[in-house]
């Protein structure tokens, strides 16, 4: 049998793509204040 496609950790995930993650860069930053200004519920997926 072959492996699944799509793997990963879920600490991987949450230093990519966490709150604290986004909130270290000004880019990061930027993609939060748009998912709050588009009144996302969840602002990170971790």
């Amino acid at each position: 049998m072959t492996k699944r496609t799509l793997g990963g950790t879920s600490r991987k995930k949450r230093r990519t793509s966490g709150f604290r993650a986004r909130m270290k860069s000004h880019t990061g930053r930027a993609v939060i204040k748009a998912r709050r200004s588009r009144g996302r519920v969840r602002l990170t997926t971790v």
